[in-house]
């Protein structure tokens, strides 16, 4: 099969990729992009967005992106959707190889993004939209005055909580041992905040609904994992917290990243060790994670690739001259 060329290409739906998309096709680059594996990234599976500038009021995540989508496609973007499984990316042309075809391009921009780590119990899955969540600054006001579970030990779950005590009536975090992983700093502040309880060498068994309320969250369901005691915690949400895993598994000794998946770029910028090969939005953010954030990277990444293709120019009437 004849792989498909495009003189840029962008992996990856979501805002960032999406943005980049949108500056890309504006540059007159003609960008193709892959949607990967959830098209539309982790703002498909998020309610009520009202933190994303430009809305007066709450939008659906999932529409949301369809807004991004039809705009990236109106600035004439090529969607394609194919997930793809292996790159290579010694030199140009690189080459991509997904489900639906092999593609080549000029430049490329990673998009992949990080997906939430889940614990895997049923109700985590079902009751997500309904008080289940995997971010704090994303969900946390609609929980306003009201009781919440955060489900870690780490940084991220430590970091959850202090948000929600800010805007919560009561935060219970629920941690697997007798003590936190996380930094001290974080530790302390977690002891001293009086809206915050622990409940150590526990694990969370079932996030339980009331059905009554339409199956919205109204309790955990907590194990003690010394005694096998089961008890009750009222909470409205659950908003697990045990880390993200950056969508990186194909870059793989092909670019560099750090202990946890996310590839590495020099600070301040988008640009790889390959020339030609930008990376944009969660892939390369495990501080901020936020859309708004992904979605100026994507920016970035998109007129960088705007000055790379200018240097190549730039060089050829250089060698012609």
């Amino acid at each position: 099969m004849t792989a498909q060329h495009h003189k840029l290409l962008i992996l990856g739906s979501g805002p960032a990729g999406c943005t980049a998309a949108i500056y890309a096709a504006r540059a007159g680059l003609e960008p193709a992009l892959l949607s990967g594996m959830q098209p539309g990234g982790q703002l498909t599976i998020t309610t009520d967005v009202e933190n994303y500038p430009g809305y007066a009021d709450p939008v659906q995540g999932p529409w949301m992106m369809e807004q991004m989508q039809k705009q990236a496609e109106n600035c004439g973007t090529k969607f394609i959707y194919d997930q793809i499984n292996e790159v290579e990316l010694s030199k140009p042309p690189f080459t991509l190889k997904g489900d639906g075809g092999t593609y080549t391009c000029d430049s490329l921009i990673i998009c992949t993004g990080a997906s939430a780590k889940w614990l895997g119990i049923p109700s985590e899955q079902s009751l997500q939209g309904k008080g289940v969540s995997a971010c704090a600054t994303c969900d946390g006001p609609f929980f306003r005055n009201a009781d919440v579970v955060v489900v870690g030990g780490g940084n991220s779950a430590m970091e959850e909580a202090l948000f929600l005590a800010t805007i919560c009536n009561k935060v219970t975090m629920i941690h697997r041992r007798d003590e936190f992983r996380g930094e001290r700093v974080l530790r302390e502040r977690v002891a001293k905040n009086e809206k915050i309880d622990v409940l150590w060498d526990s694990e969370l068994d079932e996030i339980l609904a009331d059905e009554s309320k339409g199956g919205v969250v109204c309790a955990a369901r907590v194990k003690n994992r010394n005694t096998g005691e089961m008890t009750e915690v009222p909470a409205e949400g659950v908003f697990i917290a045990i880390g993200h895993k950056p969508n990186t598994d194909i870059f793989k000794g092909i670019l560099p990243m750090d202990e946890y998946g996310y590839l590495t770029v020099p600070k301040g910028t988008v640009s790889t060790d390959i020339p030609g090969v930008f990376a944009a939005g969660d892939v390369i953010d495990k501080t901020y994670r936020q859309a708004v954030t992904a979605a100026g990277l994507g920016c970035m990444a998109a007129l960088d690739a705007v000055r790379y293709f200018e240097g190549l120019e730039a060089e050829e009437n250089s060698t012609a001259a």
